[in-house]
């Protein structure tokens, strides 16, 4: 742990945003320390308080951001004061938080910074920890009507579940963290429900009744609205339809996003008393896109970039690529080794594509050996030094007709943008 002299601390006034992000990265001995202890002692002494916003907490393996990004253009159409705290970030870290739209500015998070470690004192805070909190105060200072609030990781323990939330979401339930959510999904759903508090609505865009979550439902009194049965959507080939017990919208365009995420947003609309016309949800729906996710770069050849990094966001991708027409098929693959790397890629070895697996330089980047470990008899396979020399060898290879898929964490997607100078443009 990292405690500053009277010299240093005296001069935090003038540090940069890179100047605190280095100094966040050596406050603590572990990346993830779970526990909230110190977290809600911090957030006390910063005298943040959200009860004149309403709070709406997104958990989920999987949907999250974009769950948030739905929101957030629903909340900015009815013209709702809105600020988003989100992570982790692809190029700048000020995409972590937005405050009606655009992301606060450097200055605006190194202040906050400030706050957050003359807060602290003594007591010990990770990155992800500290960054957290200096995003609440954000957009608690931003004086919002609406605050979303997307978990990073899990839900009970997550320091974003210091804020107490008037609309609890969860998105999907699926594997992803085992070390720290542990190995089942019922163990993994214990962890989301953590959100949930006495009485507040909770939204499930996760089908699936798990007992973690009905326990926590039940316990907690919470009003629930399940995917499937307390409402729902059909996706056409060109148009979405949505229904609940009180509306119901037909003749809405396909989604740039998840639609199962579209859903779960219109619920939380409804409740949010937002009273958006056919038209306005057309708007928000055909505006609604997130970086990143399924994002297209480049033409001739096709190039769409993908954070997916697990078996349930794999999946999704998997699906959209088969819906896609393209004579050769080149899939650039980087991923951290505490993924489960096997299951992720398992689906592909259908699509008869050419792999190209580039190493990641960062503490738990996976090598690409040990990628190609898991593709069993995969035939068309190279193995490169980076992502970079593995995009940069594809582009090289493929015809206007071909299509480039990049995927399997952040860091991939975040490397490849950079390289293509795409930045955050949507």
């Amino acid at each position: 742990m990292t405690i500053l002299s009277s010299k240093q601390a005296s001069n935090i006034e003038a540090w940069s945003l890179n100047e605190w992000l280095n100094h966040l990265s050596t406050l603590h001995p572990k990346n993830i320390s779970m526990g909230l202890e110190r977290v809600a002692e911090v957030f006390k002494r910063l005298d943040i308080s959200f009860s004149d916003q309403t709070v709406v907490t997104v958990a989920g393996t999987n949907g999250k951001g974009t769950t948030c990004a739905f929101l957030e253009q629903a909340c900015l159409t009815a013209g709702r004061r809105v600020g988003v705290y989100s992570s982790p970030h692809l190029i700048h870290y000020t995409e972590r938080v937005r405050i009606q739209g655009q992301d606060a500015e450097e200055q605006a998070h190194c202040l906050a910074f400030q706050a957050v470690e003359r807060a602290r004192g003594e007591i010990p805070l990770t990155y992800f920890e500290f960054g957290t909190l200096a995003g609440l105060k954000l957009v608690h200072d931003a004086n919002v009507d609406v605050a979303l609030l997307e978990v990073g990781l899990g839900g009970r323990l997550d320091a974003v579940n210091v804020v107490s939330p008037d609309i609890a979401v969860i998105t999907s339930i699926d594997l992803d963290h085992q070390d720290w959510l542990g190995d089942t999904k019922e163990q993994v759903a214990v962890e989301k429900a953590g959100i949930m508090r006495a009485g507040i609505p909770v939204v499930l865009g996760e089908p699936i009744k798990y007992n973690g979550l009905i326990n926590a439902i039940s316990r907690l009194n919470a009003n629930a609205y399940w995917q499937h049965q307390d409402f729902d959507y059909h996706l056409g080939q060109n148009q979405f339809d949505w229904q609940n017990d009180q509306v119901s919208y037909t003749g809405l365009p396909s989604p740039h996003i998840p639609a199962q995420n579209v859903s779960t947003g219109l619920q939380v609309i409804q409740l949010l008393e937002l009273h958006l016309n056919h038209s306005q949800l057309t708007h928000i729906i055909e505006n609604t896109r997130l970086p990143g996710r399924c994002q297209y770069i480049a033409q001739s050849p096709t190039v769409m970039v993908d954070v997916a990094h697990n078996p349930h966001a794999t999946a999704y991708l998997l699906k959209q690529i088969r819906m896609l027409s393209y004579n050769k098929l080149y899939l650039v693959v980087g991923m951290l080794k505490d993924k489960d790397i096997r299951a992720s890629l398992k689906g592909f070895s259908v699509l008869d594509g050419h792999w190209m697996l580039g190493s990641l330089d960062v503490p738990r980047g996976a090598s690409a050996s040990e990628i190609k470990s898991v593709l069993g008899n995969a035939q068309k396979v190279l193995e490169f030094d980076s992502v970079i020399q593995a995009f940069e060898q594809a582009k090289l290879s493929a015809q206007e007709q071909d299509l480039i898929v990049v995927f399997g964490s952040f860091f991939t997607v975040s490397d490849i943008l950079k390289l293509t100078n795409k930045g955050l443009s949507k």
